[in-house]
């Protein structure tokens, strides 16, 4: 099975790289909500956040070193909570309460 973040981890597949670690990547999205939104992707592939907390872990450390106050930092956990690329992703970004992606229920 193909997965495109995989495929950008490896080089094999296009992407604007902001920041590089041993152990993630940290990238524009193709359809960004900000100027500023970054995914960090762990370079193993692990479905998604509950699916290995180390891994989660390390993915939220890289997070929070490309954080900075007045930013949103966010993970989707499958189809219901708006997950539609099924390898972790941790999104990074700056916006308003009324211009966020995913409106609250």
């Amino acid at each position: 099975m193909s997965c495109v973040f995989c495929d950008i981890v490896c080089g094999k597949a296009p992407a604007h790289v902001v920041r590089e670690w041993s152990d993630a990547v940290a990238f524009v999205p193709l359809n960004p909500c900000s100027d500023d939104h970054t995914l960090v992707v762990p370079r193993v592939h692990v479905a998604d956040f509950a699916t290995d907390p180390e891994v989660s872990a390390a993915a939220m450390k890289r997070a929070a070193e490309l954080a900075s106050p007045g930013q949103h930092v966010s993970v989707n956990i499958g189809p219901g909570a708006g997950q539609t690329v099924f390898h972790l992703h941790v999104h990074v970004w700056s916006c308003t309460g009324s211009d966020m992606p995913w409106e609250p229920k």
